[in-house]
């Protein structure tokens, strides 16, 4: 087995601290990361916290790494020792069920394994993630990283990115489209960045006046705060398509009815309580679809990388100490990051090596 060591939970009470696991040895197909940078996500905070119920402990948090690679497999053909690479959401997946064949490993019919807290196909153990030294991951979940980008930058590309990029791919946000953000955070951040990127006339909405400036830094054309009627009015029945990204439960009646015929609503944010019901009337009577998005599948992730490398996209981030992990999840919870926290290893290494 592979030595091990990062930060980690014990209990939904304990604060993260230093673990030491074992990971299994790269096989023919594996490809072992030293990690060197990993993004900070929600979904770490409420996993780390069991706020959704199914964590196993102990849980090793973290699935936005970026990493040079220390050893392949011998059937291994797109990696080599040295090579930058990423590792998202998904480790492992069944690859023969409709979804995976199709690429949408983020669908499969039989569950696909999380980078953490997710049950390993090969030893029947847990998953552990990217808040740690390295990683062993199957070749086709391994994605490449472009010397284009800032690898620290491009960590939460590997789900705040995609999250964000898969919906408006799949509902061909482009030139000529009007769009809608909502919420300015980690995935927000990124929606607006991509959005504009793929030439769509782009809308923040935001319950906090004093984001206007920065959202239009960010990509936004028009930036509308939510909590003002008069302007939510002035854009009734104009929209294509919205992206929302809020992970606090609201009512989705304020922006469906900002749809045109015809338009969708996609939502990305995952509360911990479920959103009021909608209206059906504000469904039926223009067509619209309300909708949910899950992160991407691997071939939509690497075709996110190489979008966001030609155009020179990363997260606004603040980089810390693996130290600070603790009020780093306490910062997130007041929303006092702009816009993503990413872990610089370099700290892991140097306190396991005097530990």
């Amino acid at each position: 087995m592979l030595r091990s060591f990062g930060y980690g939970a014990t209990s939904a009470t304990s604060p993260l601290a230093m673990l030491r696991f074992e990971r299994r040895e790269p096989g023919p197909q594996d490809v072992q990361i030293e990690i060197l940078y990993c993004g900070v996500c929600h979904s770490d905070l409420h996993t780390a916290r069991n706020e959704w119920g199914n964590t196993l402990y102990p849980v090793v948090p973290g699935h936005e790494i970026i990493g040079r690679v220390t050893k392949v497999g011998s059937e291994v053909t797109r990696f080599k020792e040295g090579d930058m690479a990423g590792v998202g959401c998904i480790v492992d997946s069944c690859q023969h069920c409709s979804a995976c064949a199709e690429g949408l490993e983020q669908y499969c019919e039989n569950g696909f394994v999380g980078t953490y807290n997710g049950e390993e196909m090969h030893t029947g153990g847990m998953t552990y993630g990217g808040y740690a030294n390295n990683i062993v991951v199957k070749e086709h979940f391994v994605l490449k990283v472009s010397d284009k980008l800032d690898p620290a930058a491009a960590a939460p590309l590997l789900c705040a990115g995609i999250t964000t990029y898969s919906p408006l791919r799949h509902w061909q946000v482009g030139k000529g489209k009007k769009v809608g953000i909502v919420g300015l955070g980690g995935l927000g951040h990124m929606g607006l960045k991509l959005a504009h990127a793929m030439g769509a006339h782009v809308v923040l909405f935001t319950t906090s006046p004093d984001k206007r400036e920065d959202a239009r830094r960010l990509g936004a054309d028009e930036v509308v705060v939510s909590k003002n009627a008069q302007e939510m009015a002035a854009h009734e029945n104009s929209f294509d398509f919205i992206l929302d990204t809020v992970a606090a439960a609201h009512s989705l009646d304020a922006y469906l009815v900002l749809l045109k015929r015809e338009g969708t609503l996609t939502l990305v944010g995952a509360p911990e309580h479920p959103h009021p019901s909608p209206q059906v009337f504000n469904l039926i009577m223009k067509r619209r679809s309300l909708a949910g998005s899950l992160i991407g599948g691997i071939r939509e992730t690497q075709e996110m990388l190489d979008f966001c490398a030609e155009r020179g996209i990363v997260s606004d981030i603040e980089l810390i100490p693996i130290q600070k992990i603790n009020e780093a999840y306490e910062r997130m919870l007041k929303s006092d990051v702009k816009y993503r926290f990413v872990i610089d290893m370099a700290s892991l290494n140097n306190e396991a090596k005097a530990a």
